[in-house]
């Protein structure tokens, strides 16, 4: 059985980690999947990768012209029944020595790139249509150098709840993904040169009950439920996906 059958998906951050796992279960599932990503080569990557039913859009999420170009190109192929806004720019800063830049990109991406994915996404989006937000578990801890990030995650939770009642008329779902710590690229981005990675990686074991990283697959798993009629009774939760980081 393929959950996602003829449906047309798009997943922004859709080149690497958690977006790619989530593009190729889509796709699997019967989904033409339209990436969205910053980076050609990594879009190109990506597509090698998944092989079938996906269309790669080089776009960049904090600009809306990027958006208005990528729903324009989605748009030639039909209406939108899947929306993964995954995209997000994490970078590690103390409080003390988090610069004007450092707070504006990390939310200029992941709180207003996200709220403008989906505002300009409405009008190509079906009736009837899922809508997936990726926070962090993150948001509901204090983890130190995170406050900017962590705001942001915080702003996409309460995103969800308004769009469920705003869209509810359209039978269109908004539901979020909380990851817990996820093995891909921008974990490892996070410690330059590896440093600090192995230390990180032992204390973020040691706090997670399952004890170890999630895969991205384990994210995407996730995702597929909440994209597809499996969940068609699901509105504005937000699933942990975290070995029970935030539970306990």
């Amino acid at each position: 059985m393929f959950l996602l059958k003829d449906k047309i998906a798009v997943v922004t951050g859709g080149s690497s980690g958690i977006g790619l796992a989530t593009a190729e279960r889509f796709a699997e599932q019967g989904a033409h999947v339209f990436i969205a990503g910053r980076r050609q080569a990594e879009l190109d990557a990506a597509v090698a990768q998944i092989g079938e039913n996906v269309t790669p859009v080089k776009a960049d999420i904090s600009k809306l012209d990027d958006l208005d170009r990528l729903y324009e190109t989605v748009a030639k192929r039909g209406k939108i029944d899947v929306l993964f806004a995954g995209a997000a720019f994490v970078e590690k800063m103390m409080t003390p020595e988090a610069t004007p830049e450092h707070f504006d990109q990390v939310f200029s991406t992941n709180a207003r790139g996200t709220y403008f994915t989906v505002q300009k996404a409405l009008p190509y989006l079906n009736d009837g249509a899922s809508i997936i937000l990726v926070a962090a578990a993150g948001k509901n801890k204090g983890f130190p150098g995170r406050s900017a990030y962590s705001a942001t995650k915080a702003a996409i939770r309460s995103f969800a709840r308004t769009w469920t009642s705003e869209l509810k008329d359209r039978g269109i779902r908004t539901n979020v993904l909380s990851p817990g710590a996820v093995d891909t690229p921008m974990f490892a981005d996070q410690f330059p040169s590896g440093e600090g990675a192995v230390e990180a990686r032992k204390q973020i074991v040691a706090m997670t009950p399952l004890g170890r990283l999630a895969y991205p697959d384990e994210i995407a798993c996730a995702a597929l439920f909440l994209a597809s009629d499996l969940s068609s009774y699901v509105a504005g939760i937000d699933l942990p996906v975290d070995g029970g980081l935030t539970a306990i």
